[in-house]
């Protein structure tokens, strides 16, 4: 088994497609080297840190904050689950977080949808008097918008 990955490999095994793959080495969270014929090729340990790219954009860290994370894993050998363990030990908050703001997510739309009106601006129960456009733009009572409210 060869430890160098075309693209191609690497999309295939990680589930990204190959455009996501070389935006992720353009922003630095993924390297590869080139063959002879430019071909990009990729180490086999690079799986994990895509792994690692996906999870950490679910759970909503920002490209720049993945780029950061992944600037404290060892460079000159594959992260061990040691590394990786304390990489993500400060996320729990964050995750938390997240888990707070689905939870909020769920029972909003379980109550808009459950009215049938679907319209928070005109919506007599959920937002008399289109009052949430005072805080801003798009789903305000969901999702922190620039106010910082939920």
């Amino acid at each position: 088994m060869s430890d160098l990955l075309l693209i191609g490999e690497v999309a295939a095994r990680s589930g990204v497609a190959a455009s996501a793959l070389r935006f992720y080495e353009e922003k630095g969270l993924i390297a590869s080297e080139r063959s002879g014929s430019g071909h990009r090729r990729f180490r086999r340990t690079v799986l994990r840190r895509i792994a690692f790219i996906v999870f950490a954009q679910r759970i909503g860290l920002t490209l720049a904050e993945i780029g950061e994370e992944l600037a404290k894993l060892p460079g000159d050998r594959a992260p061990t689950k040691r590394d990786w363990t304390r990489l993500s030990a400060t996320w729990d908050a964050r995750i938390d977080e997240r888990i707070v703001e689905l939870q909020t997510l769920k029972a909003g739309l379980g109550e808009c949808i459950g009215c049938g009106c679907l319209s928070l601006a005109r919506c007599a129960l959920a937002n008399p008097g289109d009052r949430l456009a005072e805080h801003g733009p798009g789903p305000v009572r969901w999702a922190p918008g620039p106010s910082g409210r939920g």
